[in-house]
């Protein structure tokens, strides 16, 4: 399957964006979506996934309470919606799919088999 993020932008803080990865390739009802980020200088992090069947959901702390996951099927589309926004959460913003897989595994990198090629979102103060 591929994966092609957008949405991407630069935003002031306490603003919102939502981003989009749109599949092909495969069917997408079947795929577990994950987002992550990569700020300058650090190392890919967790950020939200979403279980293919949209039962189950998980966010990393740090956007817990502001970003939402979620997808339309119909659309072959998943989206994270972005609110309040801080200059912390400047980053590459990357979403990846795996084929229904184990949920325990879904906050990881290794769980998924696809990758996005990521879109930039920055966040001024």
């Amino acid at each position: 399957v591929q994966l092609q993020a957008s949405g991407g932008g630069l935003v002031q803080a306490g603003g919102s964006l939502r981003l989009s990865c749109a599949a092909s390739g495969g069917t997408f009802r079947n795929y577990n979506m994950g987002w992550f980020r990569q700020a300058p200088g650090k190392e890919r992090e967790f950020v939200g996934a979403l279980r293919y069947s949209g039962g189950n959901t998980y966010y990393s702390d740090s956007v817990k309470g502001r970003f939402t996951i979620s997808r339309d099927n119909a659309k072959n589309t998943a989206y994270l919606q972005m609110n309040s926004l801080k200059p912390e959460d400047t980053a590459i913003y990357y979403c990846a799919a795996k084929r229904f897989g184990i949920l325990s595994t879904m906050m990881t990198e290794r769980h998924y088999d696809y990758w996005g090629q990521g879109t930039l979102v920055t966040v001024s103060s």
